[in-house]
């Protein structure tokens, strides 16, 4: 009975409370930690890492998937738009996979909703 109970638990996914809002993202990078702080409507991202701040459009595939792409790239890698898909999500954080438009080396990551 236990296994039949597991099996059938699916994570929460209410994307919708992570549509717009501000947004805190710690990595391990360059060998340090570093935290990326992004502000997203629903038709921009502004990203501020180490002081610099970039914007990107968003594009809404469903609910819980959209589509980055830099408006103004500074070189052809930023050119390529990224794929985030939310995976699940709690009361102040979501998880999230992303990667190029059409690539199959997926990362991870956790983003916690400050605003």
């Amino acid at each position: 009975m236990f296994v039949l109970m597991s099996s059938c638990y699916q994570a929460e996914r209410n994307c919708e409370a992570f549509k717009t809002g501000t947004f805190e993202f710690t990595t391990y990078l360059e060998g340090e930690m570093q935290t990326t702080v992004f502000k997203r409507t629903d038709s921009l991202s502004i990203e501020t890492f180490k002081g610099k701040s970039d914007t990107a459009s968003i594009r809404w595939i469903n609910p819980c998937e959209f589509i980055l792409t830099d408006l103004t790239p500074k070189n052809s890698a930023e050119e390529k738009p990224l794929h985030f898909k939310i995976l699940t999500t709690s009361n102040s954080q979501y998880t999230f996979e992303y990667a190029l438009v059409g690539a199959t080396n997926k990362q991870r990551g956790t983003a916690t909703k400050v605003k």
